[in-house]
This record gives structure tokens, C-alpha cells and sequence, in this order.
């Protein structure tokens, strides 16, 4: 067996702590296995300025990776599932996803707000993405949306500096980081439906590194990757990388079931669309592709 892997990951507070976090892992699973992480910067990283709206979907935060590992630069990488895109480079395969952290939307407002539903009329909410934008709205028509960029401690910074109510970020990012203290409400799914994959990692790798392979798998968490599965074929089977925005979660309910939740905003002047399924935890695929048609009839 190998004595070492090379983990490559963004430089960001929160992918350096998911790197981290999954190296130490990775090294509690195999006695002996050393990994060392290398730092790679995405365009993402450098289009600190760009729209959500232009980059969402291209793979803006992967490519890069992606190209060290495809060069043999590195051996794996460690992506926040939400950004991985459904279609992966050839030669590349998605070797394991993690147990899921608190994979819901978190409200952290500013001093003397408690809920989401004491907003005062016309609050303005710092979120640059185009899924929590559509779905705050639809909720609070009034919500008046404010552009928000940067990483978690420069956005917490901005309620402040920026003079808003309060900001969305995904609360699995805010408690990696211990700031499970600035979270004001973590909002439900009638609320908020999740990003595909929030909460969740996903460790990618070379399709013909077996070894390696077989190292990663010990991470998987079989429950998150069955309802990720399920949520990776809604996002794909309604065109991933289109600009419409896009959520699903699902979460099995203990009957062998998976429950799922998903929606699409067609057209901004429309609320969006919304679909329910239940269906086999070992099918995850299919009822993913299955809500997705139901929403698209709808």
C-alpha cells in the first residue's frame, strides 16, 4: 500500500478545514497512509467579482483540481458536493461522499431579529445565489436581495458593514467553521430547499487508480450517498448547467425509504416549481430522474 496522498484542494478557510478533515480520516482508516494537502487556486477564486449567476454550474471552483489530478499532480480532491458538477472530465469519477453535516440554508441575522419571519418590510438579505434568491423571494416578495461575495467571515462582516437584516449562508459551512453561534435559524425545506449535495464532500479521483479507490471508499457514508445520488440525477436530469436555479434534497425516513424535495424556477415572474417523491433508498437514481419529470410538467 501507498504511504502517501496528495490531497488537492482550494485555499479557502472552509475547503482547507474539509481537506484537512478528510485527510485525518483517510489516515485513521489506514494505518501507515500519510496525505499531504496541495493548495490549488480555481477560477473560481479569482472571480471574486463574478456573478453567481454567470459561474453557476461551469465547474469554476473544480477545473483546476481537476486538471492536477487528470496531470498526476495530485491524487484526489476534495470538493463541497454542492459545487462538483453532475458530469465529471473523463478519466475522472466521483470515489466517495461523506457523512452530511447540517446540509439546510442558515438565516444569521443582525441584533434584534430572532426568526426569518420577523423581518421588517422590505429587509434587505445579502445572497448572491440565484436559488436562495428566487425562494426568499417567493416566500417574502417584499425581500430586497443584496449581492454578497467573499468567504464565511467576510459575509458575516457585511450584515454590519453593508447595514443589512441579515445574510444566508449553509449552515453545514458555518459549523465546520465554528460559527454555529451566528446562526439565527436554520431553515426548513418549506422554507428553503437545499443546494444538491449541501452538507455532504465528495472525494474525486482517477478511474483507473484502483488503490487509490479503494482508500477513499472507506469514507463513504452509504445513507448520504443514496439521497445524494437521488439529488445529483434531479440537478442532471433538469440540465445541471443551466442558468434556471435549482435545488433538491433528500433524506431517507427509516423505512427503507427516501424521501425528496425539489424545485425549479423557470421564469422569474412565476413562484417555482416544487415537487415531492418518495421512493427504494436503493433507487435513488431513478426517483431523482422521476421528480425531476414531475416538475418539469408542472
Amino acid at each position: 500500500m501507498r504511504d502517501e496522498l496528495v490531497i488537492g484542494s482550494r485555499g479557502s478557510a472552509l475547503a482547507m478545514w474539509q481537506s484537512e478533515a478528510v485527510a485525518r480520516a483517510l489516515e485513521s482508516a489506514h494505518s501507515g497512509l500519510k496525505c499531504r494537502i496541495e493548495v490549488i487556486k480555481t477560477t473560481g477564486d479569482i472571480m471574486v467579482e463574478a456573478s453567481l449567476v454567470a459561474i453557476a454550474g461551469k465547474g469554476v471552483f473544480t477545473k483546476e483540481i481537476e486538471d492536477a489530478m487528470l496531470e498526476g499532480r495530485v491524487d484526489v480532491a476534495v470538493h463541497s458536493l454542492k459545487d462538483l458538477p453532475t458530469v465529471l472530465p473523463d478519466g475522472l469519477t466521483l470515489g466517495a461522499i461523506t457523512k452530511r453535516e447540517d446540509p439546510r440554508d442558515a438565516f444569521c441575522a443582525r441584533p434584534g431579529i430572532a426568526s426569518l419571519a420577523e423581518l421588517p418590510d422590505r429587509a434587505r438579505i445579502g445572497t448572491s445565489s440565484p436559488r436562495r434568491r428566487v425562494q426568499l423571494r417567493a416566500w417574502r416578495p417584499d425581500i430586497e436581495c443584496v449581492d454578497l461575495r467573499g468567504n464565511v467571515d467576510t459575509r458575516l462582516r457585511k450584515i454590519e458593514s453593508e447595514g443589512l437584516d441579515g445574510i444566508v449562508l449553509a449552515c453545514a459551512g458555518l459549523r465546520r467553521l465554528g460559527y454555529a453561534d451566528r446562526i439565527t435559524e436554520a431553515l426548513g425545506v418549506s422554507v428553503m430547499v437545499p443546494a444538491v449535495g449541501q452538507g455532504a464532500l465528495g472525494i474525486e479521483a482517477r478511474v483507473g487508480d484502483a488503490e487509490v479507490l479503494s482508500l477513499v471508499a472507506a469514507l463513504e457514508d452509504p445513507e448520504t450517498a443514496a439521497a445524494c445520488t437521488a439529488e445529483r440525477a434531479f440537478l442532471h436530469a433538469v440540465g445541471g448547467g443551466c442558468a434556471a436555479p435549482i435545488a433538491a434534497h433528500a433524506w431517507p425516513d427509516g423505512d427503507g425509504q427516501l424521501s425528496m424535495v425539489g424545485t425549479i424556477a423557470i421564469d422569474s415572474s412565476r413562484p417555482p416549481v416544487r415537487g415531492m417523491l418518495k421512493g427504494p433508498v436503493a433507487a435513488g437514481e431513478r426517483l431523482g430522474q422521476s421528480l425531476a419529470a414531475v416538475c418539469g410538467r408542472s
